[in-house]
């Protein structure tokens, strides 16, 4: 479900709830008129829409109308190799596994980065 970046504002309207913007801004890692900026429907740069995003708890891909990891990471590897003479049974078996333990190699550096 994609939302559109004008829900940003609400969203942080709704985390906030009685807190100050001060105490609010602090905790996300922005300055408090940055984070009243946004609030009031401006669109942040980069790096402060990737702090709010973690403050919020929120997949910045809801924004961007882009596939989150998580949903990447559903799909699992599938390894398919023609059958050549070339190729032996013993190969084709190791790279499947090299494959897939690079797979799981992508999704623990995800996760970490997610941290």
């Amino acid at each position: 479900m994609a939302l559109p970046i004008e829900d940003l504002g609400r969203l942080i309207t709704k985390k906030r709830g009685s807190q100050g913007i001060r105490a609010a801004a602090a905790e996300a890692g922005v300055s408090s008129a940055t984070l009243s900026r946004v609030e009031n429907g401006n669109v942040p740069d980069l790096a402060t829409f990737a702090k709010i995003c973690r403050w919020l708890e929120v997949d910045p891909a809801i924004f961007l109308g882009v596939e989150s990891a998580d949903r990447q990471e559903e799909r699992p590897a599938v390894v398919h190799f023609r059958k050549k003479k070339t190729v032996s049974k013993e190969t084709a078996l190791s790279l499947a596994e090299l494959i897939l333990a690079a797979q799981r190699a992508k999704n623990a550096r995800l996760e970490l980065m997610r941290r």
